[in-house]
């Protein structure tokens, strides 16, 4: 290989070499200086709300148990399949452990030797084992017949009333919490998809803050209805500090804000005006505000007629200035209308002001500008007056 051959070789090998260090370096600040830098929020992406409570006092847990139905359907899964398999295990045993009883203080059991002439109180118990097997068959009305109650014993007959009630009780909680569980709207909720990041660009003449949503579902959401709430630290003209001050933010579509007709993807939109808190913001100073846009949907499931709340939140990162979502609805040679998903957080750079306030004083210097004020072409001749009625 000659020399100029070698230059170019090695010429290759450090580009290649630069290259790949700066996507290494890229992606170090990425996954490792950026989640140091992440910022704290109180919604996630999901709709989950991170807060914690502290210091609460013992009596106050006990109120948990007082509306304990509600406790139960928001515990986990995991949590509650525990619950369920521990109650009806515990119920069996327990009861098994009463039937043993009875059968031991009647001296029905095979170590007493009873006479051919005796009567159990129940039959074919011979043990804890087959106690526990008839508390089972009890409880669940399984009934095999070669295990039953006689009619010797008062005690073993309000036994097995007391036990029969209770078990029906206990079977219609439990299976009405896992019922209540699978069919609870916040999995409706699941299908209900908001952008991964919001923009600011114009719309119809105004600067908007601008957001996707999208119904995965066909099945609609029965009078939707959609706000948010911009969660920043604030100090009040007292001196004090409020950490979590929540400011309503109104989003709109065309068409209002309640009653969506949400059938195809919405692009929801907040206008940015002298009432707006983003008004004083700009394109250079956005990443360094510290403040969180919790954007909600409240609608009523369809099919179940069940109320459900879908929410997702935003930080400064996440909100592109001098963007706007690209299209995402189409129309097919069938007359068909299809949703282009790949298209849903997809944005698309465009001319927008750096700031509100540049945008309404750019207005007004053009409204000015048409009723004659600080126009330069507009120059004003001074005539002097002659007199003509000399003689």
């Amino acid at each position: 290989m000659d020399t100029s051959g070698r230059n170019m070789l090695r010429m290759l090998i450090r580009v290649l070499t630069e290259r790949m260090f700066k996507h290494l370096r890229k992606w170090f600040v990425a996954h490792f200086l950026g989640h140091s830098r992440q910022r704290a929020r109180l919604v996630s992406k999901d709709g989950r709300c991170n807060i914690e409570f502290g210091n609460v006092e013992v009596q106050s847990r006990f109120i948990f148990f007082v509306d304990i139905w509600t406790t139960v359907l928001d515990l986990k899964w995991r949590y509650k399949m525990t619950i369920f398999i521990s109650t009806f295990l515990g119920s069996w045993f327990f009861f098994g452990l009463l039937w043993y009883a009875v059968a031991y203080i009647h001296k029905d059991l095979p170590e007493f030797h009873p006479s051919v002439n005796h009567t159990p109180c129940v039959e074919n118990i011979n043990g804890l084992t087959s106690a526990f097997l008839f508390s089972l068959e009890t409880q669940v009305t399984i009934g095999y017949g070669f295990r039953c109650v006689t009619e010797q014993c008062g005690t073993a007959i309000f036994l097995l009333i007391f036990q029969s009630i209770l078990g029906v009780i206990i079977n219609s909680f439990m299976c009405g919490a896992i019922l209540a569980k699978i069919s609870r709207p916040k999995k409706r909720a699941k299908t209900i998809t908001f952008s991964k990041n919001a923009v600011i660009s114009k719309r119809g003449g105004k600067l908007c803050l601008l957001i996707r949503v999208v119904n995965l579902r066909k099945s609609l959401l029965i009078g939707s209805h959609i706000y948010g709430k911009l969660l920043r630290t604030t100090v009040t003209p007292e001196g004090e500090t409020i950490i979590l001050d929540q400011i309503n933010i109104n989003f709109v579509v065309d068409a209002g804000n309640e009653n969506l007709f949400f059938i195809s993807p919405l692009t929801i939109y907040h206008v940015i005006d002298q009432n707006s808190p983003f008004f004083h913001m700009a394109a250079e100073t956005l990443p360094q505000q510290d403040f969180e846009l919790v954007v909600f949907l409240d609608g009523t499931v369809e099919s179940t007629s069940a109320t459900c709340q879908v929410r997702t939140s935003y930080v400064p990162e996440e909100v592109l200035w001098g963007y706007r979502f690209a299209p995402m609805v189409s129309k097919t040679k069938e007359g068909k209308y299809r949703v282009d998903f790949h298209n849903f957080s997809k944005t698309v750079e465009v001319e927008t002001p750096h700031c509100a306030l540049c945008l309404y004083n750019e207005k007004d210097t053009r409204a000015r500008m048409k009723r004659g004020y600080d126009n330069p072409n507009f120059n004003l001749s001074e005539v002097n007056e002659t007199d003509d009625t000399k003689m």
